[in-house]
């Protein structure tokens, strides 16, 4: 399904070279503000061609609010935003049509739609759709801030790029072989209040992992210490609490203890794959002729797709726990107390 959350629902649409690409947001309280301002710092950091190893295609992704806005303020009713595609060059897929790229969901769309799916820059499947997300986690933080009544910081930064905490010397490495790489994003957010998370499926970990392998390119999420806690002494990995807000010497469990937040720090990484559209030769099977063949793939791709990721991230961070907070405080959504924040 293309939808996520129990109370702040998301729904994203379009495709990466169709006419638009979007989101419509259910659960969006009354009087939240919501210019066009408040979008464009994160849609900015989102877009491509701005820094080195980015995809040189440009959108202006410039927000079109087609309903649940209203002088600047939600309705209530269901957000609508859409994002017009203008800068495609559809061309570069026709060509290639008959050798699904390795990597890519080519070859499982074709066997899942039966040869209706829109190819064109991965269609449906593209990390275009992320736009749609990007502006669903700006809602998100103001939603957010207005329940908890103070900002909270969400910031994700990369932490590597091809096994180098030099991003520079990670981009070359990909330059020199004529290649793509990966990277690994961390996300910390400090502000967050004890008690968020819903046991059984729905714990604070269940829900942010679900949330993150849906962005395109994740292979892996891990929270606190991760897969280093399976080398550690249980007396070693447990946090000693220091005081009764919680506060603990540690944070090896990354903010989340049972599935539930303990109010300390937030704090998860992931792993994204390199980017599967690489210039280098590779073989794939032709399925008009049965046959492998050599082929390269042709178009305008990101180097390293960890560049752009670490808003998106953020962005799904919001979502997953605007949606946590809305199940926890119910009874402060009426749509009063919200306006301006």
């Amino acid at each position: 399904m293309n939808t996520f959350g129990r109370v702040f629902r998301i729904a994203v649409f379009g495709e990466s070279h169709g006419a638009c690409a979007g989101v419509t947001i259910d659960g969006v309280p009354a009087g939240l503000e919501l210019g066009l301002e408040a979008f464009l710092p994160d849609l900015e950091r989102r877009k491509g061609g701005l820094q080195k190893g980015t995809t040189p295609r440009k959108e202006d992704d410039l927000p079109l609010f087609l309903s649940g806005l209203f002088n600047d303020y939600s309705t209530g009713a269901p957000l609508t935003i859409l994002f017009e595609n203008r800068n495609t060059r559809s061309g570069d897929y026709e060509k290639q049509r008959a050798i699904p790229r390795p990597g890519h969901a080519d070859f499982v769309a074709h066997q899942k739609f039966g040869g209706f799916e829109d190819y064109r820059g991965s269609g449906h499947f593209s990390a275009r759709l992320t736009v749609g997300i990007v502006a669903a986690g700006v809602v998100a933080k103001k939603l957010i801030a207005a329940l908890l009544q103070q900002e909270i910081a969400i910031r994700a930064s990369i932490l590597e790029i091809g096994g180098e905490p030099d991003l520079d010397k990670g981009l070359d490495k990909a330059i020199a072989a004529k290649d793509t790489i990966g990277g690994i994003i961390e996300c910390r957010c400090s502000g967050l209040p004890a008690g968020l998370g819903e046991p059984f499926w729905d714990s604070m970990e269940s829900v942010l992992a679900h949330a993150l392998f849906a962005i395109p390119a994740v292979k892996g999420v891990e929270f606190g210490a991760g897969f280093g806690a399976a080398r550690m002494f249980g007396s070693e990995h447990n946090d000693s609490i220091e005081d009764a807000s919680g506060k603990t010497r540690t944070n090896h469990a990354g903010g989340i203890v049972g599935g539930i937040s303990n109010g300390n720090e937030l704090v998860f990484r992931i792993a994204i794959k390199p980017t599967s559209s690489t210039p280098k030769e590779q073989e794939s099977l032709n399925w008009e002729t049965g046959q492998q063949e050599i082929f390269s793939v042709k178009g305008r791709h990101d180097l390293c797709v960890a560049l752009r990721a670490p808003v998106i991230v953020e962005a799904m961070t919001a979502i997953a726990l605007a949606d946590l907070l809305l199940l926890t405080h119910r009874d402060r959504v009426a749509g009063t107390g919200l306006q301006g924040r």
